[in-house]
């Protein structure tokens, strides 16, 4: 089998990471290796991608096949592109500084796709925050709300409850006074009745 430029998977459960590697096509895929040549991280936007452009076109010029993933990869950093160009040269199609006039022209395009779709993110992820900020603002806001009608709806039971235990204790000490006026009030004694004269006949019968 030829030579392969693959994948080797590192990184964490979740959070892959991983190295590009020139390897034999028979070794299993995180097995030996030959040469380590760059790293491409899929988490970040847009991916993180190192490369080391001049090993990986000498390893492209002496067979060595790409896979899918890694031919991805390679094709947006320029790398097959710069390689078919320095094939055209050793055939002498074009110069070596045609050739690099070429590669620089599209070098910039790219960067500023790259600069586009960065911009465009940062902008999405500000307006994500944005609207996370207000949502939590609404939400607080109505904590408070809850909070403060539940507050005042306290204070009223709390009034409520003063005042009705206000007028209790009035009306006990008014009852409390009109007993104490009933027990003061002076005792009205009856007149007697005049003692009935007494004939002398009656005393001598």
């Amino acid at each position: 089998m030829p030579t392969r430029i693959r994948l080797q998977r590192k990184g964490k459960k979740g959070m892959p990471f991983y190295h590009v590697v020139i390897a034999d096509g028979r070794a299993p895929r995180d097995g030996k290796y030959i040469e380590r040549i760059g790293t491409y991280n899929p988490l970040t936007t847009p991916a993180e991608i190192n490369i080391d452009a001049d090993r990986a076109i000498y390893w492209l010029q002496t067979g060595a096949s790409p896979t899918d993933t890694v031919r991805s990869i390679l094709s947006s950093r320029g790398i097959l592109l710069k390689n078919h160009l320095l094939i055209g040269v050793k055939k002498g199609a074009i110069t070596e500084a045609q050739a690099e006039a070429k590669f620089n022209l599209w070098w910039e395009e790219k960067q500023a796709k790259l600069n586009d779709v960065k911009k465009t993110e940062e902008s999405k992820i500000r307006e994500d925050r944005k609207n996370k900020l207000s949502a939590e603002k609404k939400i607080n806001e109505a904590r408070a709300e809850v909070i403060a009608k539940k507050l005042a709806e306290e204070v009223a039971a709390k009034k409520a409850a003063e005042e009705a235990a206000a007028q209790a204790a009035a009306a006990e000490l008014a009852e409390a006074e009109a007993l104490a006026g009933q027990a003061e009030a002076p005792v009205v004694e009856e007149a007697a009745e005049p003692a009935s004269e007494v004939s002398p006949e009656q005393v001598d019968n």
